[in-house]
């Protein structure tokens, strides 16, 4: 447990939060049912319902972007006196010595070349580029469905799938998780030149200058 204690915390942490998600969400979509004159939903059915879908991948993809982003960008991309950035002159891919490939403890995709080595290189960019397009689809789809089931509570004409990807639903959805994922970011990278968190390596050491760029506590 202790050599694993980071993902085990945030892996229970993640499961709490989702539980209450539930509770909360399903207690606030029986109000609005009861608002509206109809029956309230069991909490199985509503961990089934398009609205408790939409509000768990539209989170999930805009995390997924985030890192996915971060990851690519930092390759070229460079900020003075963040430990978030690589060293100013480290920009771009590396060399194959750099990267370690062909050390005898390197995993065999990398040691292999070729093929398996261009898509190891590229394997964590690329899963999760995929898990953030797979919940961007999933919000899709289970947002048409929330945003029917709304449009005919109002007595509307439901929207295709098609339809729904051009509504403001979709895109308000969409940008309201996306701005916050990269202010997000962009704060970790900047406050990061000038704050510390002693013990973290995610901070510099406490005593590194300000300019000091891709140093880890």
């Amino acid at each position: 447990m202790r050599r694993n204690g980071l993902s085990l915390f945030f892996a229970l942490l993640f499961v709490l939060a989702l539980i209450g998600q539930a509770l909360s969400g399903h207690a606030d979509f029986n109000d609005r049912q009861l608002s509206d004159g109809l029956q309230t939903v069991s909490l199985g059915r509503y961990l089934t319902s398009s609205s408790f879908a939409v509000d768990v991948a539209e989170n999930w993809q805009s995390e997924y972007l985030q890192f996915l982003l971060f990851i690519t960008a930092t390759v070229w991309l460079v900020q003075r006196g963040s430990p978030e950035s690589k060293q100013l002159d480290k920009a771009g891919r590396e060399s194959d010595e750099e990267q370690k490939v062909d050390e005898p403890d390197a995993p065999s995709w990398a040691r292999a070349g070729g093929l398996r080595r261009a898509v190891y290189s590229h394997s964590l960019s690329l899963t999760m580029g995929s898990i953030f397009l797979l919940s961007w689809l999933g919000q899709s789809v289970a947002g048409v469905v929330a945003y029917n089931s709304e449009q005919l509570r109002s007595r509307e004409d439901p929207v295709t799938w098609a339809g729904y990807l051009i509504t403001p639903e979709f895109w308000n959805r969409t940008f309201q998780n996306w701005q916050s994922e990269l202010l997000a970011v962009l704060s970790m990278v900047v406050l990061a030149v000038y704050l510390r968190e002693r013990g973290s390596p995610e901070s510099k050491p406490v005593g590194s200058p300000h300019t000091a760029t891709g140093v880890e506590g």
